[in-house]
């Protein structure tokens, strides 16, 4: 093997070792934001003892189209979450197994597998999408569910308001920086 092509080949096992790392990552985070949406499903938002909005303020009150919207969101973000997971799995466990492609990968048992590196970034991206996907319906969810504690939004009660704006500047803000994040590596 010649020096150049020794160079590309380690390369090529550093860069895919990343991209397993990414892979474990993206999981990771998933599981954490699957178990936080189980925790929200645990919400029983027909309660009348549930909301602390002033009851003798009807207008405020949320209707039940907002809890329907948030067991909805809920369950589109587990999906997607899932989604997610599911490809990131899957593309970690092609390879572990992989036989032929176009570039040698360094498993984390020491062996050398040859993985089809458009097929790796087309199923990191897919995986990223689910991610993304995921965070927009969780960041939903969790806005329906400060509506039906704290009333609605639309009312401009400052706890309502102080509860959701974090919510709509920074995970938006952060899903911007992923998405910038996401698009680098896939061009690389």
């Amino acid at each position: 093997m010649t020096n150049t092509t020794a160079t590309t080949s380690r390369r090529n096992l550093k860069s895919t070792t990343i991209h397993v790392m990414a892979l474990d990552g993206i999981v990771n985070v998933n599981s954490l934001f699957t178990l936080g949406l189980f925790l929200g499903l645990a919400v029983n938002p027909a309660d009348p003892n549930y909301t602390l909005v002033d009851s003798s303020d009807t207008a405020c009150h949320t209707t039940s189209k907002v809890a329907e919207n948030l067991v909805a969101f809920h369950v589109y973000s587990f999906s997607s979450f899932l989604f997610s997971s599911l490809i990131a799995f899957g593309l970690k466990q092609a390879i572990r197994t992989a036989k032929d492609g176009d570039t040698r990968v360094e498993v984390s048992d020491g062996t050398i597998a040859h993985v089809n590196l458009r097929v790796l970034r087309a199923g990191m991206l897919a995986s990223a999408t689910g991610s993304l996907f995921g965070c927009m319906f969780l960041t939903l969810a969790l806005v329906n569910l400060v509506q039906i504690k704290l009333g609605k939004v639309g009312c401009l009660d400052w706890y309502s308001l102080v509860a959701v704006g974090p919510l709509v500047v920074l995970v938006p803000s952060a899903l911007v920086f992923y998405i910038c994040i996401v698009l680098h590596a896939f061009t690389r």
